[in-house]
């Protein structure tokens, strides 16, 4: 089948992608990846899309639903086969545009369950799929480094995209609001069992660090896209998301995420991946906050816990990178959010010739800083004691370009709404000489400013 040129129409450049994406939002399967941009300056590129010509659903059996065009029954090769049934081609001079049609959507923390033999104990209490990915014909992309907006599109798809921002903006939801408080689904002492738990696991060598989160929930009301908009103006964030779609019985169902962190990045076969570990609040005065940064890059548990990471990260990308080039050019380097500062590594490498973003997605997956190590274990252990399914939390949303390359985040500070319940996750990871107390304060801590925020 003859495939259409896209075309690169450039537009009035906006700071903040909201300018653009209040237009498209009602779209059916409207998708917002978010740079963070007015409100933080780390990010560089936003990309909104809606209309995806197929969308592939993966259910909790890992059997694959794809709408309007056959595909494989296996999970991954669906996403190969749904790559090959995009009728776009890519446009000249496109090399600073790093998304020019192809797969966008979430894998789950769930889908892991289908890459690895783990235990089946916590229960599935949400309805979500374990993956779900549109194949997009075009896009909207920001680049905030150079202050350029591009609609990257077919003439048709461009002329029918203008049409549904200029047709859209009066069509306002209702007002958001919580009507109840966020509530953690366990109490103190529960948690405080379950840190002993992992503490035992940890001692008896099962393990050597562990994941823990716990899970709060809150009723609400009205439409989730101004909450979404308070939550990014609260706690900004590199790898934020927005995604929003019907289920077959017509339920509403968004995932809001305001991730700070890196899965895994590829461009022109180089990998990237950037796990976080260590976490301290900001300070509330200057001198408080030089004191938190200056302890946190000082504590060698932290560090301790950020090495595990990166060992097991190395591991991952040797095993689809090519040999002698796993590399880490920054260990345990400090970077300051709104809300909190952070330690990241970085770790990369290149392809080896023969596999493609999707090897390097189920190498990795989920990510080993929100699993622990070893992961297959660490993961039955956060299976067996947190009582229910993650969903989207620590599961990856981003996008696999359909030249070959792939952006993803680590779903962490991340909400799912599921008709009137909202829910949000902060976890930590436990080491041997974890401290309990401090820990469960890290869980809170994480999420604070997004309960605060909604509130």
């Amino acid at each position: 089948m003859p495939c259409s040129q896209l075309l690169i129409h450039p537009l009035p450049y906006q700071a903040d992608p909201a300018a653009w994406f209040e237009g498209l939002r009602h779209r059916p399967e409207a998708i917002l990846l978010d740079s963070g941009r007015p409100y933080t300056q780390t990010g560089r590129f936003d990309i909104i899309s809606s209309d995806p010509t197929a969308v592939l659903e993966v259910d909790a059996k890992g059997q694959c639903h794809c709408t309007k065009v056959l595909c494989a029954t296996t999970p991954l090769k669906a996403q190969r086969e749904l790559l090959q049934h995009l009728e776009t081609t890519p446009p000249e001079a496109a090399e600073d545009i790093p998304f020019v049609g192809g797969l966008m959507g979430y894998w789950s923390y769930d889908f892991g369950r289908l890459l690895e033999k783990l235990e089946s104990l916590a229960s599935a209490d949400i309805n979500l799929p374990l993956a779900r990915l549109g194949l997009y014909d075009w896009a909207l992309v920001q680049d905030h480094q150079l202050k350029r907006s591009y609609l990257v599109a077919t003439a048709e798809r461009r002329d029918q995209v203008l049409t549904w921002i200029e047709s859209s903006h009066d069509s306002e939801g209702a007002a958001f609001e919580l009507t109840t408080s966020f509530d953690a689904d366990i109490d103190r002492a529960t948690y405080g069992a379950r840190f002993q738990r992992v503490s035992d696991y940890l001692h008896a060598g099962d393990c050597y660090q562990v994941n823990l989160a716990q899970r709060f929930q809150a009723r609400c009301k009205g439409d989730s896209w101004p909450a979404y908009c308070r939550l990014r103006h609260a706690t900004p964030a590199p790898f934020g998301a927005w995604l929003s779609w019907q289920d077959r019985d017509g339920h509403e169902r968004t995932i809001l995420s305001l991730s700070p962190e890196r899965f895994l990045h590829l461009q022109n076969r180089q990998l990237i991946t950037s796990p976080i570990k260590g976490t301290r609040p900001r300070g509330e005065t200057p001198q408080k906050d030089r004191q938190l940064a200056d302890e946190l890059v000082g504590s060698l548990k932290d560090r301790t816990e950020n090495v595990m990471i990166v060992d097991l990260l190395r591991n991952d990308l040797g095993r689809v990178c090519r040999a002698g080039t796993v590399r880490v050019p920054a260990l345990a380097a400090l970077e300051s959010y709104r809300n909190v500062h952070h330690l990241v590594s970085t770790i990369t490498g290149e392809l080896s010739p023969g596999l493609d973003a999707i090897d390097a997605l189920a190498a990795a997956f989920p990510g080993g800083s929100i699993t622990g190590a070893p992961r297959i274990r660490a993961m039955d252990i956060i299976d067996e004691l947190e009582g229910t399914r993650r969903g989207p939390y620590c599961g990856s949303i981003g996008y696999i370009d359909q030249r070959g390359d792939m952006h993803t985040s680590i779903a962490i500070r991340t909400l799912y709404r599921e008709d009137d319940t909202l829910y949000v996750w902060g976890g930590g990871g436990l080491v041997a000489d974890s401290d309990e107390e401090s820990e469960f304060i890290e869980t809170l801590d994480k999420i604070r400013h997004l309960m605060q925020a909604l509130a």
